[in-house]
């Protein structure tokens, strides 16, 4: 009978398999979401040639003699922008701002001065000329006041013209008042220039009236730093770049980037752009059909539902276009962006063996759209390996951040690898380049919180939610316990064997220990229904016909749904609790039925109106639900006694049609079997009973049991 059994299953299940194959591939939904994945992916698409040659710095030339067909010019290294900009940093030139008050408030204080101390009138004449000439010329503060990093020249802006001139031309405070007592002396020997004018206070005539102005200083700095050439000379048309054979130096390297950058802006937009555009097509078609492919083979399930096939498809366009506009704003900017992060996105919702395929198809515009296409797609592609078994471990509190790290390091040597080959010589910019890489690295942690939003709008479980509702100390598995604590222990026994199962068969362990734990959540609102929450004396059946008491006991899958719907289980969890009892019977209450002289073709009444078990993991819960069950009633738990049971409830299911519509192969049930009929030895093995032991003082005998000690 089992193996009629068996064979039967085999040919249903290939009939189902073969009906929902030819289903999935006249889907419409799915073509259209990759209709429109495309026509994203051919808009944002750059209209830019590709260039037709590889090189690398260190490596022979493996094309012909290239000589240059257009005119273009030299671009400067990075290394050569950044000396230039730090030149440029270090150049200070300061602004002055002419001020044409303090001259004349000067002179009047000198005038009010030779009133007040009868200063000699020739000697007043001549101290307002030398005062003219030194405020004429321009004062400006003692070295001191001068900002650092200062040219041998300024600029004076005098009413709205600004002259650049020498500092060795102007006057400060002190070289003004030696430049006043000087021309005394000079001029007028006849007095003792130091004594009277100190006796005057002509020191306080001289005041600077060329003002720094910052703001003015930090606009002209700023200017100075973005007015730096890119390109250095010329190459013409017919002038030799490389010959066939000869090794790439410094200097080619240069050369050939130069005629790169040209020939993808020349030829991008004057070439023939429906060639380009054809081109451009063929990519899109071919990276989209590889993901269909992969998610065909790998679990096409996903294809008959569309939340997660739009989210992965979305995943993949979300890579394109950040691709895209990161070269758009600097093709150094493309080392930052943390790619890692979407195969986290896609762990979050589904199985490794899906994640990594469609991350490296995701990361596969890379080799097309940047310049440095094959280091970004290693480098990303081992951050995103990194990232997948790292993450599993390090996914709480700081030790995010040491995920972050570790990512950074993978990167890190990749990239040092990839300099090596070039020579190893390290610059400005590849000290940039190490610093978009730490950033990306950051990124990937900091970026990940996006997930729970995209959980809500694509209507997903993450594996954080899953943690959540696995927790027992959740309010609703604390009713459970509280109303219903048969019933909670017995859907621990069922989560342990669920998980401890599905594992055995690669399945999603996480999911199963969810759906085990709220299987049965429904018993709440009628506990002493059934018989493991039933009190000491309670007999809840007795006086019910067998048709009452069946509608009762099926009543707590639409309660288990009523609930769930309640505290907002998602509807994965919610179809653990529809499909654990499927389509089967209340069997003690239909044989109760018939032996009361009932009509044994009314099996309606005793029929659950679930679902049927369509994953793998639903069938696990199933099967251990019952099998937990069952294993309550043996009074020998012997091998025998187990594996017979395991078997006879197994079949059972399968005579039933309960499996019909499961996802699981024959192969996968022995090996669930396998794993249940070890777990209920291991749960029930036998106890040591210890010999009775006398008691000194009551001479009774005391029996010692392992349990109680």
């Amino acid at each position: 009978m089992v193996i009629s059994a068996k064979l039967v299953y085999f040919c249903d299940m290939d009939i189902i398999n073969v009906n929902k194959t030819k289903a999935i591939l006249k889907k419409r939904s799915v073509y259209v979401s990759l209709s429109l994945a495309f026509i994203v992916m051919m808009l944002f698409f750059p209209n830019e040639g590709k260039f037709p040659y590889e090189y690398h710095k260190g490596r022979p030339w493996m094309y012909e003699t290239l000589i240059a067909p257009i005119d273009f010019p030299i671009l400067k290294t990075e290394a050569e922008l950044f000396a230039e900009r730090d030149a440029a940093a270090a150049k200070v030139v300061p602004y002055y701002i002419y001020d044409e008050t303090v001259a004349p408030l000067q002179q009047g204080t000198l005038a009010h001065m030779q009133i007040r101390h009868s200063i000699p009138s020739d000697m007043e004449k001549e101290l307002a000329g030398v005062l003219e000439h030194v405020y004429e010329t321009g004062i400006i503060p003692d070295n001191s006041d001068l900002p650092a990093g200062r040219t041998s020249y300024v600029i004076v802006q005098k009413e709205r013209r600004a002259t650049e001139q020498l500092l060795q031309d102007l006057f400060t405070v002190s070289s003004a008042q030696q430049y006043i007592k000087s021309d005394i002396k000079l001029n007028l020997p006849q007095y003792n220039a130091d004594s009277l004018l100190a006796l005057y206070g002509i020191d306080n005539l001289v005041q600077p009236n060329l003002i720094f102005s910052q703001q003015n200083t930090d606009l002209l700095h700023k200017e100075a730093m973005d007015f730096i050439s890119p390109t250095k000379g010329m190459v013409y048309s017919g002038q030799l770049i490389v010959t066939e054979g000869e090794t790439i130096t410094a200097e080619i390297q240069q050369l050939l980037d130069s005629y790169k950058a040209e020939y993808e802006i020349s030829y991008g937009y004057t070439g023939n752009l429906w060639q380009l555009y054809i081109a451009h097509a063929i990519v899109c078609i071919v990276v989209l059909l590889l993901v269909y492919v992969t998610i065909y083979f790998v679990n096409f399930n996903i294809l008959t539902e569309s939340n997660r096939f739009n989210f992965i498809l979305l995943v993949v366009l979300m890579a394109f276009l950040i691709t895209v506009f990161a070269r758009r704003l600097d093709p150094q900017f493309m080392f930052m962006v943390p790619y890692a992060v979407f195969a986290l996105y896609m762990m979050a919702f589904f199985r490794n063996k899906l994640v990594f395929p469609i991350y490296m198809i995701s990361l596969l515009p890379l080799l097309i759209i940047s310049e440095n296409g094959i280091e970004l797609y290693m480098l990303n592609a081992v951050a995103g390996g990194i990232a997948l078994v790292s993450f599993s471990f390090l996914y709480r509190g700081w030790l995010q951040f040491l995920n972050s790290f570790i990512i950074f390091v993978g990167m890190f040597i990749l990239h040092l690898a990839f300099r090596m080959m070039e020579g190893g010589v390290f610059d400005a910019a590849n000290y940039t380049t190490i610093a978009f890489i730490f950033c990306n690295a950051f990124l990937v942690v900091a970026a990940y919180p996006l997930v729970f939003l995209l959980e809500k709008i694509f209507m997903l479980v993450s594996v954080a939610t899953l943690k959540d509702l696995s927790d027992t100390n959740n309010r609703l598995l604390q009713e459970l316990a509280r109303k219903a604590p048969g019933t909670f222990q017995h859907s621990l026994q069922v989560a342990n064997m669920a998980e401890r199962a599905v594992l055995a068969i690669r399945g999603n362990s996480r999911l199963v220990k969810v759906g085990a734990m709220y299987h049965d959540i429904g018993k709440i609102n009628n506990p002493q229904c059934f018989i493991e929450n039933q009190a000491p004396g309670v007999e809840y059946h007795k006086g019910l016909s067998p048709q009452e008491s069946a509608k009762e006991i099926i009543r707590h899958v639409a309660d288990g749904v009523e609930i769930a719907r309640k505290h907002n289980l998602p509807q994965i969890v919610v179809d653990f609790i529809t499909s654990h009892h499927g389509r089967s019977q209340t069997a003690y209450f239909y044989t109760q039925y018939c032996n009361n002289g009932g009509d044994p073709a009314n099996t309606f009444d005793f029929t659950y109106q679930g679902t049927l078990p369509t994953a793998k993991e639903q069938v696990v819960v199933m099967m251990a639900d019952a099998v937990e069950a069952a294993s309550r009633t043996l009074k020998d738990y012997s091998a025998e006694s187990i594996s017979k049971l395991v078997e006879g409830i197994t079949s059972q299911r399968i005579n039933d049609s309960q499996l019909a519509m499961a996802d699981i192969s024959i192969k996968e049930i022995n090996v669930v079997k396998a794993v249940f009929k070890k777990h209920l030895q291991e749960i029930y093995h036998a106890r040591i009973a210890y010999p009775p032991k006398k008691d000194g003082n009551s001479k009774r005998d005391v029996l010692v049991n392992e349990d109680t000690e």
